[in-house]
């Protein structure tokens, strides 16, 4: 058939398209008794007509899915065919029911090998997400069965199936349409000879599926995030600094984000304000501002309802210095991270010893992660923090040059393709000519995400103006992410070889 003379089209089946139907199930199970009667189509029609879809070509009826609504925990263990289809070949359609039951996809011999059963199990798939479906659930046949009874049990022939060792017209398809076998059903169908009577039973899960819960309680699917991109400059005071960075919270605010990203060091000019006789000596006294800054922070996330990730800041704690970001909750409650891997600069100058654990923070947002700087550079920590189902990746950073701020950029961008997340970095501008070893800055603050289809085509989602003082706000789409973890062009979270390596914290 020349493909420029058809004219195909999705539609829902109504009682006229009978004849049809029954034409098409006739051709395609002659063994099996052919067409349902006209009451078994006219009862799915009824109870549930968005369930049931035909591929109209022309004028033609040229493919069918027939589907019933039904209770996910009743049909998601071991049943029969006369669990479904009833006597007298009724069928009843459960109007409670939270998932999908699939009942036949059959495609006209003429119009095979065009695809038209992927175009009918995708429209199955948007109509589960449409109605909030918990799965698809289906008993499949294994026809092809018959012909390795005598050499192998269905399990194995099943495992072989899934490794493409054998092909079997049914469970091949379901399983190339990312169905998945849930376990073997014996005597689903006793007279399918074919099969031996035996089915699997598949499904394809709603990656999207909310339970009816309260509203308060559902996860938001779209997130916004603001970055301040902090211009360095001199202050007389802490107070005058904390009324910037209020400025700015505010400002935020108002856009009603949920996360608003501060840059590394962003409240380095208070080292003027005291003894710089050495570096040393002027980090620890940048330290003693830190309880006093986050108090206020953790404020202002309470106050104007956004999580405040505090960029990062001098911890004097057990007589060392450390470099700590701080994730001040809206809910009032507050989450530090300190850096892991610290710099040469951080080391030798500053004496900054290096933190030993690594979070993932729950929050009413999504699971997310902060990374300072440096640390990102080191891929192991996002793939651990991605295994704790890390969503975005927060990274406040300083850097002083072009070429150190692009190893941060390109690293983040390559955290967030290999552990399918969103990435948000931030940094300072500006200079301060009276801090020693912080006379200049360099940033370009940016939103970043994996690479495919349904993300930007350069895996950017925002940025901003280089070495110009800033916000920047982005939304995120978390649906997105959740349809790529399970649906992607390529799956690196799923495809990994945990049976050849692994990567894990030791303590």
């Amino acid at each position: 058939m020349a493909s420029e003379r058809l004219q195909l089209e999705l539609c829902n089946l109504t009682l006229d398209h009978y004849p049809d139907i029954k034409v098409l199930m006739d051709e395609a199970y002659p063994e099996l008794g052919g067409a349902w009667p006209t009451h078994t189509i006219k009862r799915l029609i009824d109870q549930f007509p968005e369930g049931q879809i035909g591929v109209m070509d022309g004028d033609v009826l040229v493919g069918i899915a027939l589907s019933v609504q039904v209770n996910y925990k009743r049909f998601s263990n071991p049943h029969t065919y006369e669990d479904i289809v009833g006597t007298n070949d009724v069928i009843s359609s459960d109007p409670t029911g939270d998932a999908l039951y699939g009942l036949d996809v059959v495609i006209k011999k003429s119009h095979r090998g065009l695809r038209l059963g992927r175009r009918l199990y995708d429209a199955r798939k948007d109509l589960c997400r449409q109605y909030n479906f918990q799965a698809i659930l289906a008993g499949g046949r294994i026809p092809s069965y018959h012909n390795y009874r005598d050499t192998m049990s269905p399990m194995e022939f099943i495992q072989k199936v899934d490794t493409k060792e054998i092909y079997d017209p049914i469970l091949s398809f379901q399983l190339s349409n990312d169905f998945q076998v849930k376990r073997l059903l014996k005597k689903y169908l006793p007279e399918d000879s074919e099969s031996v009577g035996y089915a699997t039973l598949l499904e394809w899960n709603n990656i999207l599926y909310e339970p009816q819960d309260i509203v308060l309680d559902q996860r938001k699917t779209t997130v916004r995030v603001g970055a301040v991109q902090w211009q360095m400059r001199a202050v007389e005071s802490l107070e005058e600094m904390l009324k910037q960075v209020e400025f700015f919270v505010d400002t935020v605010s108002d856009y009603q984000s949920d996360f608003i990203l501060f840059p590394e060091f962003f409240n380095a000019p208070l080292m003027a304000l005291g003894p710089q006789s050495s570096q040393t000596e002027a980090i620890r006294h940048l330290a003693s501002y830190t309880d006093e800054i986050l108090n206020a922070m953790s404020r202002m996330a309470v106050e104007y309802n956004a999580n405040i990730i505090t960029g990062s800041m001098p911890l004097h704690k057990d007589g060392h210095i450390y470099n700590a970001a701080y994730l001040c909750h809206r809910s009032g409650r507050v989450d530090e991270q300190l850096k892991i891997h610290i710099t040469p600069h951080e080391k030798n100058d500053w004496v900054i010893r290096g933190g030993d654990k690594l979070d993932v923070f729950e929050t009413d947002a999504g699971r997310v992660g902060i990374l300072i700087c440096y640390d990102v550079e080191f891929p192991e920590l996002s793939r651990l923090m991605a295994e704790k189902g890390l969503q975005i990746l927060f990274v406040p950073f300083w850097t002083d040059t072009k070429n150190s701020y692009l190893r941060v950029r390109h690293c983040a961008h390559a955290r967030a393709i290999e552990n399918e997340c969103y990435v948000v970095i931030a940094g300072s501008v500006g200079n301060l000519p009276d801090v020693e070893s912080l006379d200049v800055q360099y940033s370009q603050s940016a939103v970043l995400t994996p690479s495919d289809f349904s993300f930007p085509h350069d895996a950017l989602l925002s940025e901003a103006t280089p070495n110009t003082e800033m916000l920047m706000f982005s939304d995120l789409d978390m649906d997105k992410l959740r349809i790529l973890h399970n649906e992607g062009s390529v799956r690196n979270l799923k495809d990994r070889r945990n049976d050849l390596y692994q990567v894990m914290l030791k303590k």
